[in-house]
């Protein structure tokens, strides 16, 4: 009897893999830009959560500035980043930037151009400093902020145009082109980037193959929830 119940057992175990992953338990330290996350992580932790559910996710949210030296001191496991140089992490996928307003203002037609940008050491924030220099169109930052909510609240006021992902960019705002006067912007190359402390662990294992699969897949861009 007690043979037979555990043969029932395995074979439960086994089909559980076989349906949604071996049975994982542990926890998973994982950054992602704000920029991102609603658009490209939410799907991606959704199927994780189903199939590895003894796993626990803790998750921070922070440019990729910040996000980068995390991992490298192996204070978080795995991030999704804007990588600031071609070796950093595994490639996904390149991610446009675009010029955003608001319709009813027209704040690109002012000159200087009045812009919002992220912190200095942003890579959005320079790519959008030398596309106005390439240009040589006047600006003006009126608005700096670390976080996507401060980038739209000054765009969606009137106080500036934007340099955002696409896939942040809500309906409300305009995307502004070459007839705004606005030239186009460097993609971001966006990357999984993984500590070296992390190693070994089965749980992370897990996580970077399907934030892999999911969005070099997928095409980074065309990923929905």
């Amino acid at each position: 009897l007690l043979s037979y119940a555990r043969r029932v057992l395995e074979l439960q175990a086994e089909a559980h893999d076989t349906l949604f992953g071996p049975q994982l338990a542990g926890r998973v330290r994982l950054g992602v830009p704000d920029d991102y996350a609603s658009t490209y992580l939410t799907p991606v932790l959704r199927s994780f959560a189903h199939r590895y559910q003894g796993v626990e996710i803790e998750l921070t949210c922070e440019q990729s500035t910040a996000l980068i030296p995390r991992v490298a001191r192996g204070e978080l496991d795995l991030a999704l980043v804007s990588r600031d140089k071609p070796q950093r992490g595994r490639f996904l996928f390149q991610e446009p930037l675009v010029w955003v307003g608001a319709a009813q203002f027209e704040v690109w037609r002012r000159d200087p151009l009045p812009i919002a940008v992220y912190e200095s050491a942003s890579l959005a924030r320079i790519a959008t400093i030398s596309a106005l220099a390439r240009r040589r169109r006047a600006y003006r930052i009126v608005y700096h902020s670390s976080s996507l909510a401060g980038q739209l609240a000054a765009v969606e006021s009137g106080l500036a145009v934007a340099a955002l992902p696409h896939c942040s960019v809500p309906p409300q705002l305009q995307v502004l082109g070459t007839e705004h006067g606005l030239g186009p912007l460097a993609p971001m190359e966006v990357a999984v980037y993984r500590s070296r402390a992390s190693r070994g662990s089965k749980a992370v294992d897990s996580l970077q193959n399907l934030l892999v699969q999911t969005l070099r897949q997928s095409g980074g861009a065309r990923v929905t929830g």
